[in-house]
């Protein structure tokens, strides 16, 4: 009998842990490894289980889902992640894939969606809902465009150095908030100073105003040693 696939459970809504439970249990290939409720206890579950995959809810109290996924993927490169979401979000699912996810799938949509996804994420495939796959595609093509035919000339307006700091913040991964203690500032001047960066850079995210940025040597690329 050949080995099942151990899947731990991360979601802090109960009814999400045992519906996604239940159907994973009905797959003759797939097993339940244990559930957790925060991004912390996945991180330490995720140590004790080793499972296979983890599907990680985004959204969570204290520890986020990109966080723990960031730190799960380090300490256990060979285990695979998906994202349970809400909505369809390109920032949080550049975020995601920024820290090692390898797929995005929304809550109500899981019934139908989440096994075939999780046969595809095992099979080193990524995992997106094809409108979150045209976004990503959509953002690197802009980025693209903007190279051949739209560079950033000298009249465009200057970045200040603080939103360059914020730059260099996104560009490593980093969302509002722990940007914000990052850089000691408050949460509502971390979302100006990214309007203000977007509308400067003509972008429509905020990764693909770090690609334009770093494109024109305005910030440097992410460092691969941060934690």
């Amino acid at each position: 009998m050949s080995k099942k696939t151990r899947v731990l459970i991360v979601d802090d809504h109960a009814l999400i842990r045992q519906g996604v439970a239940s159907l994973l249990t009905a797959q003759p290939d797939i097993e339940t490894a244990g559930q957790a409720t925060s991004g912390g206890q996945a991180l330490k579950m995720a140590q004790a289980l080793e499972p296979d995959l983890v599907l990680m809810d985004l959204t969570m109290p204290g520890m986020g889902g990109t966080e723990a996924v960031q730190h799960i993927v380090e300490l256990l490169p060979d285990c695979k992640v998906i994202m349970l979401a809400e909505r369809e979000d390109e920032d949080h699912l550049f975020e995601a894939v920024h820290h090692g996810a390898m797929g995005y799938v929304l809550k109500d949509a899981a019934t139908e969606t989440l096994v075939p996804m999780i046969r595809r994420v095992l099979r080193g495939e990524a995992a997106l809902s094809g409108l979150m796959a045209a976004k990503m595609l959509t953002a690197f093509r802009l980025v693209a465009d903007q190279a051949a035919t739209c560079p950033l000339d000298e009249d465009m307006p200057v970045l200040t150095p603080r939103e360059r700091e914020v730059l260099r913040c996104i560009a490593d991964g980093c969302m509002d908030r722990e940007i914000a203690v990052l850089l000691s500032i408050s949460l509502s001047t971390v979302k100006t100073h990214v309007r203000n960066i977007l509308a400067k850079l003509h972008a429509t995210s905020r990764y693909q105003a770090a690609l334009v940025a770093m494109r024109e040597g305005m910030i440097r690329p992410p460092d691969p040693s941060r934690p």
